[in-house]
């Protein structure tokens, strides 16, 4: 009996990953259509838990209605923190301000500073991270946990190896990230684990005006369009 229950809740599994599929489906083609429309924007990544008052808050508010006035519109991941910070820029400067939001069991909740038909909701984050790569024509990164390094690596890769377009993924804030800088070139680059090329997929900057120098100097050479 004990077995036949297993297989019967192993079966229910099967079936439930089955459906999921169409989930997942119709995310990809409502996010699809939606991004398509919207033009060329910048995505801004960063802490969930910056307060406003914050040096980085401000400077994402600068950055971002910087960005905006320079035509491009923004991208976030809609929830609090740097992520309103980077709407707010946007709103401030009447750019584009798109929200990207997840559905998670804290932290996460939409910020008023997105366009109110540019908010789209997801509940896979693979989906949600292929919407930040598909779309966005530059990846400013400000402090941030976990999730922000796993946006930031995942683009790393996949330019590293050939998947997608490059773009320009800019740090933003020497200090907080000039540790995990030396990591990677003490130790990853002295193991011979990355090539010395791989450097020059990151760029660093402190200020708006760096930020959209860098930008601007890229598309000089490159068309704007969807990455892949």
């Amino acid at each position: 009996m004990r077995k036949e229950k297993h297989h019967k809740g192993w079966n229910e599994i099967k079936t439930n990953d089955s459906w999921a599929i169409f989930k997942i489906m119709g995310e990809f083609v409502s996010g699809f259509e939606k991004m398509s429309a919207i033009g060329p924007c910048v995505t801004v990544f960063g802490s969930a838990r910056t307060q406003q008052g914050d040096q980085y808050y401000e400077l994402t508010v600068n950055i971002a209605r910087k960005i905006s006035e320079a035509g491009y519109g923004i991208i976030t991941g809609g929830g609090p923190g740097i992520m309103e910070a980077g709407n707010r820029g946007a709103h401030l400067a009447g750019g584009t301000s798109v929200g990207l939001n997840i559905d998670l069991p804290f932290e996460q909740h939409d910020n008023p500073y997105i366009d109110d038909d540019k908010s789209l909701d997801f509940d896979y984050f693979f989906v949600r991270k292929v919407m930040f790569v598909k779309y966005s024509q530059g990846f400013v990164v400000l402090p941030g946990g976990f999730g922000t390094l796993d946006e930031l690596f995942e683009a790393i890769t996949l330019i590293q190896t050939n998947k997608i377009g490059r773009f320009p993924i800019i740090l933003v804030g020497s200090q907080f990230w000039k540790g995990l800088i030396g990591w990677i070139k003490e130790v990853m680059l002295g193991a011979g684990n990355i090539s010395a090329t791989d450097l020059d997929l990151i760029r660093i900057a402190d200020t708006e005006d760096e930020v959209v120098e860098i930008i601007d100097a890229f598309y000089k050479g490159h068309t704007l369009s969807p990455n892949f």
